[in-house]
């Protein structure tokens, strides 16, 4: 996918242990023999992608992000492991070629994709007749408490010029939308549901200024991103628990 933000890779690995712990979750729901080839579609820095590697011993992993730091990071995890390959790419213009992929794994990327639709099709296309599209992103909801804070951080001065008119590049789809999509797009078979996953971060400060409100803080002065996270984090509670709800997809091709 084309980033619809910058992301530092080592400081995302670094306090990315809450994204890790939902990713190895939907990892279990999908079954695997060891053997197949398996899209890792958003790998970020690798921590799901070496367990997916382990569950793969004479299979082979293609691991893209549209995130080159992401890569990078990736690629100082992983080394040179046996059956790993990593791209820097668009999910939307994933391209295997005349190969198909048994399986198609996500964690945490599709709600930074807009055109839902265009990436059913892209993932479909890239998946073998009955191969499996297992996947989590952010649903409808997700971090909903953390984002007023930030409308309200943000409808005031000195912050509200530079966020006139915005509403943020994800999208946080829910299950029913979901399912439609991925039936128009050609997979056979879909279920989707909704997950409560409340995070409580070691780091808030870092967790907020990397993961949740790193859109945020782009379109704002290097002197204003500091004074934002701050304001954002004083409008949630001591420990601040952050309102995760998933969006779980499983389909078949």
């Amino acid at each position: 996918m084309t980033p619809s933000r910058y992301w530092d890779g080592q400081t995302y690995d670094r306090v990315s242990a809450p994204m890790e712990a939902m990713g190895l979750a939907v990892l279990e729901r999908l079954p695997l023999r060891g053997d197949e080839t398996v899209v890792d579609a958003g790998c970020g820095s690798g921590r799901v992608t070496a367990a997916l590697l382990e569950r793969l011993p004479r299979g082979r992993v293609i691991a893209v992000d549209g995130s080159a730091s992401m890569i990078a990071a990736a690629r100082e995890r992983l080394g040179g492991r046996r059956g790993l390959e990593l791209r820097v790419g668009d999910l939307l213009d994933l391209d295997l070629g005349a190969e198909r992929a048994d399986a198609v794994l996500s964690t945490a990327t599709f709600h930074w994709i807009a055109d839902h639709a265009a990436l059913f099709r892209r993932l479909r296309a890239a998946l073998r007749e009955g191969g499996l599209l297992v996947a989590q992103c952010g649903g409808a909801g997700n971090i909903a408490a953390t984002h007023a804070a930030a409308r309200e951080v943000g409808a005031r001065e000195p912050f509200a010029p530079y966020f006139e008119g915005w509403t943020g590049p994800w999208r946080f789809a829910g299950p029913q939308e979901t399912e439609e999509l991925l039936r128009a797009a050609g997979f056979a078979r879909a279920r989707c549901w909704l997950e409560e996953r409340p995070v409580t971060p070691d780091d808030p400060q870092t967790y907020l200024r990397e993961i949740n409100l790193g859109a945020h803080l782009e379109r704002l002065p290097e002197e204003l991103r500091e004074p934002f996270v701050d304001a954002v984090l004083a409008r949630h509670r001591s420990p601040v628990t952050l309102d995760y709800v998933r969006l779980n997809i499983d389909a078949v091709a």
